[in-house]
Order: C-alpha cells, then structure tokens, then sequence
C-alpha cells in the first residue's frame, strides 16, 4: 500500500461475470477519468498466464486469463469509489468483507497475483495411452505412453524393439493417438 495525498490506495479485488473481465477494467477506467476520479482509481490489470498447448503433435501457445471473472484495481476506497466500481455494467461487487469496506490485498498477494508469466501445458496425450510414432526413425510404431514430461514436451514410451520392451524418450509432437 502507499499513499496519495492522506488517502492509501491499495489492490482490490473485483468480482465480474466471466467473459466481462475487459469490458469492467476498460469501463473502470472510462467512468474514472469522465468523472475526474484518475487521482482515485489509478489502474485496473486482469493477470494473464501463458498456456502452451499440444494436441495431436501441433503445438500453440496463447494468454488466458489467470482468475477469470476476476479484474484488480488499484485504488484509494471511497464511498464514491465503490458506488462507481458497483454500477458498472457486469460487477458483482468487491472480493472479501464488507461490501460497503472491502478488504484490500496484501503486498504478497499483489504480487502472487500479478505474476503473469507462469506457464502451463495442456496436452491430450496420458500415460497408459497407446501412441503411433511419427516423424522419426522409428515412425509408424507403436508404443504405450509411460511418463510425460511436460517442461520439455517429451514422453517416454515403451516400444518393441528386436523381441524386448524397449523405454524411447521422444517429443510430444512426434506422438499421435494410436486409434
């Protein structure tokens, strides 16, 4: 929290109904400076997170909303603060407490919130799945799936080889469901 003028402006949570996330903090924003309040509500952020995603070996990465029907907002809490944020077209109202006194976040929980680049992966494969290898030397064998490390987007899978089961590290993009 720090100061403007005698005020303490600190994050808030604002619960919104999902898919209005950008709409409330863009309209935070608008009402603020119609109203002259930029001294009162000085930023509105919705955290984002970076998704990589693999299915049948195509791999895309893309931002999703990290909370989503969540908006944070950076402000000094008045009564005519709080009565802008609440009439705003898709706000619930404000997360923890009161109402009408909101609890603001701590410095820890602003920045755990506001981390933005954590990455997750989402892939169709599993272990236990029965995949078909692709672009490799060994592209059309068969194997099962037996660990799946996704910081690499590699897989381990057992396939035969020369009459034994033999364990192959291979990318999660040279694998396909064996159908």
């Amino acid at each position: 929290m720090s100061e403007a003028g005698n005020q303490k402006v600190a994050w808030y949570i604002i619960q919104t109904y999902s898919g209005y996330e950008n709409k409330v903090a863009q309209s935070i924003m608008k009402k603020a400076e119609n109203q002259n309040l930029t001294d009162k509500i000085l930023e509105t952020r919705i955290p984002l997170e970076e998704v990589t995603e693999v299915t049948d070996g195509v791999k895309k990465t893309y931002s999703r909303k990290r909370y989503p029907g969540y908006v944070m907002v950076c402000m000094v809490h008045t009564d005519e603060v709080a009565y802008l944020i609440r009439s705003i077209r898709g706000v619930t109202g404000f997360l923890g407490g009161d109402p009408n006194k909101p609890t603001p976040l701590s410095p820890k929980d602003v920045q755990e919130m506001d981390n933005t680049i954590s990455t997750e992966t989402l892939t169709d494969l599993h272990v236990g799945d029965l995949v078909r290898i692709k672009r490799t030397a060994m592209e059309g064998m068969e194997g099962k799936i037996i660990s799946i490390d996704l910081e690499n987007y590699t897989c381990e899978v057992m396939v035969q080889m020369f009459g034994s089961e033999t364990p192959t590290t291979l990318s999660l993009m040279d694998v396909e469901h064996s159908f």
